[in-house]
């Protein structure tokens, strides 16, 4: 009997860069489990991915609801008898041009709730499922916007959502890494969804390389670093 293939949990696979990934690993023979908070739209889109020959299904997430979390984690185990990789992709970007000195803390509490809490409750669920069998691969994907390096003005509950993610992907890379666990984070880069306004030609399945390649890293490689275009770049 041939070894069950590995499970991964992408989040926002609904469309997107999400889908783009969650179809990426499907072609590497990994199983795609496709979460979105319609679980309707994540089945459509399992569906087109069975019918290429590939493993996938879909599983209803919510990352800003905990309940949602624990039960599509508790699901996809209870399915597959493992979970191998998470991709934190889910994200939102409700502030564009907000300035820090005119907050919008309702803006704010949504957009952390989401882009922070959310990824932070996807991998406190998925860890302990991981550490059962000594392997686990989790990308957050962030922004550039994101990076203390280049900080600026503006977008500001996005900057500080990603900022927060990319500190929480080195602690966590730190913590885990003894248990077979690599934490890493990519910044996709403007890329033609919903989020970037029509603003650039930059296609999701272009942006998905990285991520993949990092969800797919041999033991021995890098961990807690933000990459782009498998280039890391400075925090």
């Amino acid at each position: 009997m041939s070894e069950s293939p590995r499970v991964a949990l992408v989040t926002g696979a609904n469309r997107g860069i999400g889908l783009a990934i969650a179809q990426g690993l499907a072609e590497r023979g990994l199983h795609a489990v496709l979460a979105a908070r319609s679980e309707s739209a994540a089945e459509r889109e399992a569906d087109e991915l069975r019918s290429q020959g590939l493993h996938a299904s879909a599983q209803q997430l919510d990352v800003t609801d905990p309940a949602s979390v624990a039960r599509a984690v508790a699901d996809t185990t209870h399915e597959h008898g493992r979970l191998d990789v998470l991709v934190n992709n889910a994200g939102i970007a409700i502030d564009r041009g907000q300035p820090a000195g005119s907050p919008d803390f309702e803006k704010i509490h949504a957009t952390l709730e989401t882009n922070l809490l959310g990824a932070w409750r996807c991998c406190a669920a998925a860890i302990p499922e991981m550490r059962k069998h000594g392997y686990g691969r989790i990308v957050n994907i962030t922004s550039h916007l994101g990076s203390i390096s280049t900080m600026a003005g503006t977008n500001v509950s996005y900057r500080v959502s990603k900022a927060s993610l990319n500190a929480l992907t080195r602690i966590l890379a730190a913590e885990l890494k003894d248990a077979g666990i690599l934490v890493n984070a990519v910044s996709p880069g403007r890329t033609n969804t919903r989020m970037a306004y029509g603003e650039t030609t930059r296609m999701p399945e272009e942006a998905a390389d990285t991520p993949i390649w990092l969800a797919t890293l041999p033991d021995d490689g890098p961990t807690g670093q933000l990459f782009y275009d498998r280039e890391p770049l400075p925090w």
